[in-house]
């Protein structure tokens, strides 16, 4: 890169009390979240939608290449083809038609306290779907054909600025990662080279909704972080 290519970059300067402060007033906002999995079929404004994406497309990644793709959905016929084909790859992965399940007794029972199952109705009652896909080539153009790099881990920080901003915005949202996924690219009209990472389900929680106790169990500060 030459020097006349560099642009000048800063941040606001803050003291260190007022350092701590906003990254701890940050954090605990974000230990509120909580994954929902009871929505109400309240509207939630487009515009918070559009800017929680665009916040996800900052996100840092391979040489610049923002190998990800966001494919909105609020077409009630389109959740609905969406719901019926993620259930379909449910009920085998629970095994709930007889079948063995493709999942094993220790992955079934690690999902055990959270109380889920083949049956996904947020996928029809919440208001917005964000179906992410990763793109496996395309580069900052979307040619098809450049090579992108750190897919996976650009992706995935993308996806949960997406899901920091939503939360932010007063906006519950859940995963969700049907396995496979490859129905997502035909149900969404995307291209070969681009793979389904997840869906993340957006709206307001219903009246009534809960959460698992289980999933309140955050490992400390002390566990998770070493200091070298």
């Amino acid at each position: 890169m030459n020097a006349s290519d560099a642009l000048p970059y800063a941040l606001e300067p803050l003291g260190d009390a007022e350092a701590i402060a906003r990254a701890r007033a940050l954090a605990s906002r974000l230990r509120e979240r909580r994954t929902c999995r009871w929505f109400s079929d309240e509207p939630v404004p487009r515009e918070v939608i559009e800017a929680a994406i665009d916040a996800a497309g900052s996100a840092p990644s391979g040489a610049n290449h923002q190998p990800w793709h966001f494919a909105v959905v609020s077409s009630p016929a389109t959740k609905r083809a969406i719901r019926e084909a993620a259930e379909a790859e449910e009920r085998r992965f629970y095994g709930t038609e007889g079948d063995a399940p493709k999942a094993g007794e220790e992955w079934l029972a690690a999902l055990g306290p959270l109380g889920t199952d083949a049956d996904k109705p947020f996928l029809e009652t919440a208001p917005w779907l964000i179906v992410v896909f990763a793109q496996r080539k395309g580069g900052i153009d979307e040619d098809g054909e450049t090579q992108n790099y750190y897919v996976n881990e650009s992706v995935g920080i993308a996806c949960g600025m997406l899901i920091a901003t939503l939360h932010e915005a007063g906006v519950a949202t859940l995963t969700h990662t049907p396995s496979p996924m490859g129905f997502l690219r035909r149900v969404c009209g995307r291209p070969e080279w681009e793979k389904p990472v997840m869906i993340v389900v957006a709206g307001r929680p219903a009246t009534d909704a809960t959460v698992p106790a289980h999933a309140l169990r955050k490992k400390p500060l002390t566990q998770i972080a070493s200091w070298l």
